[in-house]
């Protein structure tokens, strides 16, 4: 992508000569919407032409072009701009591309105010742009926008896009294209990158088709399975004169739920049973999670909540999360969850494989058979009759028919029941809690420093704040699941989807994006192999004043792979002690307070003591509560 400085003007031009002798020359093909697999694209019959001395000069920073008071009236991009402000996305993230810099200009200077809704949010890598987007989507239920550079930015972005469509996270993805420009970064069909991994893609041929095709994509975004979806732009399109065209009016999708029938059958098992049972996975909006906690209290039931394993679920400390007073369950409902009685089970996109994946690439946990439990396209355990249908959308019908059947008597045992279930969660996690506690003693005054007491230091400074634990925790123990209350639909936001490295950083920045106008803090305990994929994160963070601590967990090692290469050695019967090669992140070790201040974070470290960790905490979320990120280096255990 091109520098605006001129300094690397003589490697550039050398690139772009030997690029024109060799590069091959792709002709302009539109792919119509659609998510069936469109037709190959013709074989480039001829080699690219030399790039002009302008196109060199553009490239390299060089250009100087005298333009009249204004060269144009009505900009293409300012439409496809407002379709955005009409969409609601609050950012844009992008790692700035001369293939859409026809949009990128119209989002920072159209609008009164602009560069507001959307806001241009500048990454340092197009894959930390899309981790921003997934981390956004799942904290707030709704997609942030991701801006991508021709056929090189969206092969960089390639494995966040995989991570985000095995999330079901919806995200809207634009991808520049600029056919006259450099060959090498543009292509035909560049969609077909990422067909097998995204729900939907367009590359619109005319001003008018972008304005529709933005607003497909955002749809097909949100409706069941929720999933990233991508669209080219054409540079033409960007610099159109739009003359007299104006944006079309924006319809949402219909996203259908049970019918009557189903609903008063459901309604009519939930009333009878003596005691029914809730299980809640993850939901799509706080919207679906609000209507979840209303039918658990009008049925006085008991709920299984996922919030301790990712966001839109039941809140963890609700009084009637938990057990119940018995677990003898006489009729559980799913809510795209299992085990259940009946579940209601949205699709999965997994069930998108046979028109997506052209390529016939089989994704394990997206292939039609021998998907494991768990995965994209896995249907929980022990469920005795799924309706195919979105558990979010099901909700009002079944509210009402709740409503419509229950009697004054029923009520009144309903009420009983909801007081026995609370006090029986409340004793359940008390108990719970007392043997967490227990466990995580172990090592505390160690050092290096346990993981437990990291999460367990952090609780107090943070459990009056509105806060968002926005990265994994699979890797440091995941203590925050027994120590920590996830009563708020973003409280934690989950693995990565695919478990790819590289994550981290960049989706507690997009979540670090959806608190920064809301008064919420986020905290990102960070492994330090995941850290160094893509660094970048941290100077983005500072620059756009992202309220996130950022904790590392530094064991100074890919810690499982060091596992698994100790007992790969042991069983062969080599011994242990070259398992460190390839494993080890040492000789030198990395200074991550350093490299933070490098890119201009607050920052400590390394802390080796215990007794030194909590004030360092209180400094980093005092911090961020300032709007500040900060960093602080912890030297810890393996695990």
């Amino acid at each position: 992508m091109p520098k605006q400085d001129g300094s690397d003007a003589v490697d550039r031009r050398a690139f772009l000569t030997g690029a024109a002798g060799t590069g091959l020359a792709l002709g302009a093909h539109a792919a119509a919407p659609s998510t069936e697999s469109p037709d190959r694209a013709t074989p480039p019959s001829s080699t690219a032409p030399a790039p002009t001395a302008a196109q060199v000069e553009r490239d390299t920073g060089l250009l100087r072009i005298e333009l009249p008071a204004r060269a144009v009236q009505r900009c293409g991009s300012d439409l496809q701009t407002q379709v955005l402000k009409d969409l609601g996305i609050e950012f844009v993230a992008g790692n700035p591309g001369s293939s859409f810099e026809g949009i990128q200009e119209s989002i920072v200077n159209y609008g009164t105010p602009p560069n507001v809704m959307p806001e241009f949010i500048t990454a340092l890598h197009e894959e930390t742009s899309v981790d921003m987007a997934n981390g956004y989507g799942k904290a707030e239920g709704r997609p942030m926008c991701a801006m991508l550079h021709g056929t090189i930015g969206l092969q960089h972005a390639s494995m966040a896009i995989y991570q985000a469509y095995y999330s079901g996270t919806p995200m809207l993805i634009i991808a520049g294209r600029d056919d006259g420009f450099i060959q090498a970064h543009t292509a035909n069909d560049m969609a077909a990158l990422v067909r097998s991994f995204t729900k939907w893609d367009a590359q619109p041929k005319t001003l008018a088709e972008s304005l529709t095709a933005l607003q497909e994509a955002y749809r097909q975004a949100i409706t069941p399975p929720t999933a990233p979806t991508l669209v080219v732009l054409d540079m033409e399109t960007q610099k159109a004169e739009a003359g007299a065209l104006q944006v079309p009016r924006y319809v949402p999708p219909r996203i259908d739920g049970i019918d009557r029938t189903n609903a008063q059958e459901i309604a009519r098992r939930l009333l009878s049973a003596n005691n029914p049972r809730i299980e809640v996975g993850q939901l799509r909006t706080p919207a679906g999670v609000a209507l979840a906690v209303e039918l658990a209290e009008l049925l006085g039931a008991c709920v299984g909540s996922r919030a301790t394993a990712g966001p839109m679920s039941f809140p963890q400390r609700h009084p009637l999360s938990g057990p119940g007073a018995s677990t003898e369950y006489d009729f559980r409902l799913g809510l795209e969850s299992g085990p259940a009685d009946i579940a209601l089970m949205g699709p999965r996109v997994a069930s998108l494989e046979s028109r997506r994946d052209t390529a016939g690439i089989g994704f394990g946990g997206l292939r039609a058979r021998g998907t494991p439990e768990g995965a994209p396209g896995g249907q929980p355990a022990g469920i005795h009759r799924s309706i195919p249908i979105d558990a979010q959308a099901s909700l009002p019908a079944l509210l009402a028919a709740v409503r419509s059947l229950a009697t004054p008597a029923r009520l009144r045992v309903i009420a009983e029941r909801g007081a026995k279930h609370a006090a029986a969660n409340q004793g359940a996690y008390v108990a719970a809690l007392e043997k967490a506690l227990d466990q995580k003693r172990k090592g505390w005054d160690a050092s290096p420093v346990s993981t437990a007491r990291l999460y367990a230091e952090l609780w107090p400074l943070i459990m009056n704040e509105d806060w968002c634990l926005a990265s994994p925790s699979n890797f440091s123990g995941g203590h925050h699941r027994e120590l920590w209350v996830h009563d708020k639909h973003y409280s934690y936001l989950g693995g990565q989807g695919a478990g790819g490295m590289g994550y981290g950083l960049g989706a507690c920045g997009g979540a670090a994006l959806a608190a920064r106008g809301r008064n919420r803090i986020v905290i990102n305990i960070q492994t330090d192999g995941d850290f160094n994929y893509a660094p970048g994160m941290i100077w983005s963070a500072v620059h756009h004043r992202l309220p996130m601590l950022t904790v590392m967990h530094n064991n100074r090692a890919w810690h499982q792979e060091l596992m698994f290469l100790q007992y790969m050695a042991g069983v062969r019967g080599r011994g242990t002690d070259r398992a460190h090669i390839g494993t080890t992140l040492r000789d030198p070790y990395i200074d991550y307070a350093k490299l933070a201040q490098g890119y201009g974070m607050a920052s400590e470290g390394p802390i080796d003591d215990p007794s030194r960790l909590s004030a360092a905490l209180a400094r980093g979320v005092a911090s961020v509560k300032r709007g500040e990120p900060y960093l602080i280096d912890v030297l810890t255990q393996p695990r």
